[in-house]
């Protein structure tokens, strides 16, 4: 009788692994944010929650989406791999969505005739060729435009590349550095 518990529970641990792990491969990621380029929104150290489902089936040992059943929309806070990073910024533009630039004292990006975000000299000239987003790309940024380093650096990013949608945030304060 001892070796059937024993047994049993043995098996509800290995079963309770198996649906652990697959949660973490194709559902749910918990993630540190680490910098500060999308502050105030989420904050160096904070804990985000990413639905890993809110876009398609990822690919659990690749950058890109095995399927995919739906695409960021604009104000989304997405996460993508680029260069072997997670990357966590907003999604401001969509395929199609209009870029035009504007020439004051400093260089703006004005999308879709609404939001004007300032760029450097380089990031105006690396763009300034683009006037609308392409089919299955995004353009995202991170909320602190001063210290991001996103799609104003590097282009667009496609939409099969983009690996899930922040759900929920909350600040763990023994992480937080004084």
């Amino acid at each position: 009788m001892n070796k059937l518990k024993t047994f049993s529970f043995g098996y509800s641990i290995f079963i309770g692994l198996i649906i652990a792990a697959f949660i973490k491969l194709f559902i749910i990621e918990f993630l540190v944010v680490d910098g500060i380029s999308m502050e105030p929104t989420i904050k160096n150290h904070q804990t985000i929650i990413i639905n890993k489902l809110s876009y398609g089936l990822q690919n659990p040992f690749g950058s890109k989406l095995l399927i995919q059943w739906a695409k960021p929309q604009k104000n989304d806070i997405i996460v993508y791999l680029y260069k072997n990073n997670l990357v966590v910024k907003r999604c401001i533009g969509i395929e199609n969505t209009r870029l035009d630039y504007l020439e004051e004292s400093k260089y703006y990006l004005l999308v879709d005739y609404k939001e004007k975000i300032p760029l450097t000299n380089e990031q105006y000239q690396n763009l300034k060729q683009c006037f609308n987003i392409p089919k299955d790309y995004v353009f995202a940024i991170g909320d602190n435009y001063d210290d991001s380093f996103d799609s104003r650096n590097y282009g667009f990013i496609p939409t099969s590349n983009v690996l899930g949608k922040v759900i929920c945030k909350w600040m763990i304060f023994f992480l937080e550095k004084n």
